[in-house]
């Protein structure tokens, strides 16, 4: 028998609705916060194109709105994609094999529909987007090339380029290649811990990652991209013209954070990894704050440093 949730929201709805909003992850939000930050219409782009063109206050928290509704909108997409196409791979993984497709709980056509009813809400309130398609794509890559990180990193991460030209009506390309750069590589460091979840259920099945792939030598690979990370965020923030509150806490803070994360995650240990996984949504406050307090600083509504 599948496990019953209890908790909130889902032991709050009829059992018949259930399995839609666990398909969409609603009781899981990281992965939507993770999208709120540098995906959608990009939280962080969003902010940084405010601070330079000094944007209106007003204007700011309409597009902020937006920002986190086409996040939640497009994860939850991405997740009915993803266990459509997974449906098998996740009756052979223990973590995974309860989900609504693999247990049985609701039919492919089901979750099809499901998915096209959230395209359609998407499309009337967004656009269709390249980020649709390539969350389509991204879990098939699992069956043929041990990068499909490296595919989520371009995927989670585009939507920083169009919020900033979409902003200030501009394409600065060192800047963007800089925050577009550091942001895959951020991708690349929480999507290898949260593989290594199902290491052994994945080699079992065929599943490939960046985890299998560096076996011994994911912690290196961890730690080159953090740094990589905190230095192109250096950089972007040098590029757009920063104040020391950015550098402090968004650089600072992170790098903080990615020491402690380093620190305490065991890679062999999935709850510890999914632990990991869960702070990484954390992390994009540190950053959201600092670049925050600077476009208040700009905008007037706080004092200059």
């Amino acid at each position: 028998m599948p496990l019953t949730p209890s908790k909130f929201p889902l032991g709050s709805v009829p059992a018949s609705i259930r399995p839609y909003l666990e398909l969409i992850r609603l009781d899981k939000p990281t992965g939507t916060i993770l999208m709120f930050w540098p995906f959608g219409n990009s939280t962080w782009g969003l902010t940084m194109a405010a601070f330079s063109i000094r944007l209106p206050l007003k204007t700011y928290a309409i597009e902020l709105l937006k920002c986190f509704i086409g996040a939640f909108i497009l994860r939850s997409s991405a997740c009915t994609v993803n266990d459509i196409f997974d449906r098998h791979v996740d009756a052979g993984v223990e973590r995974t094999r309860n989900r609504p497709l693999p247990s049985g709980r609701i039919s492919v056509f089901e979750a099809t529909i499901f998915l096209f009813v959230q395209y359609t809400i998407g499309i009337i309130f967004f656009y269709f987007s390249l980020e649709k398609i390539a969350f389509a794509i991204y879990p098939l890559l699992k069956r043929y090339t041990h990068w499909p990180q490296a595919w989520l990193g371009f995927a989670m991460n585009f939507g920083l380029i169009t919020a900033w030209t979409g902003t200030t009506r501009s394409l600065d390309l060192p800047l963007l290649l800089s925050s577009v750069t550091a942001c895959w590589c951020w991708t690349m460091l929480y999507d290898t811990v949260y593989a290594c979840q199902d290491i052994q259920d994945d080699v079992k099945m065929g599943v490939r990652s960046t985890a299998i792939l560096f076996g011994n030598w994911i912690r290196p690979l961890l730690i080159g991209c953090g740094l990589t990370f905190l230095a192109l965020l250096t950089i972007a923030g040098y590029l757009n013209q920063h104040g020391f509150v950015y550098f402090l806490f968004s650089v600072g803070g992170t790098g903080v954070h990615l020491v402690w994360q380093y620190l305490t995650v065991s890679l062999d240990t999935p709850k510890s990894c999914w632990t990991n996984f869960n702070r990484n949504g954390q992390l994009g406050w540190i950053i959201w704050a600092g670049l925050m307090a600077d476009y208040l600083r700009s905008a007037g509504v706080i004092i200059q440093w």
